[in-house]
């Protein structure tokens, strides 16, 4: 049981680490999008607007897995205790 409360926790701290990586690079296409060149043409800017909506979509998607995971640890006796190590 303990062991699965460890593989529980450590999925909870991966996927709030790929959605704050998510985050960042959906924001970071997002500036490029607004920034004003003269270069873009209309695809490249529907490209770098599904491409950074797919990454702020993703983010939003993990940071949720990881929620779920942390709701789990919290039913958990033994999953409380990874959370208070924090």
């Amino acid at each position: 049981m303990m062991n699965e409360a460890k593989k529980l926790y450590e999925k909870m701290v991966d996927f709030k680490r790929f959605g704050i990586s998510m985050l960042a690079v959906g924001a970071f296409l997002y500036i490029g999008l607004i920034i004003p060149d003269t270069s873009n043409t209309v695809t490249d800017l529907y490209i770098m607007a599904g491409s950074s909506s797919a990454f702020l979509i993703g983010s939003i998607l993990f940071f949720i897995l990881s929620r779920r995971c942390r709701t789990k640890l919290n039913e958990m006796d033994e999953g409380q205790e990874y959370l208070m190590r924090k």
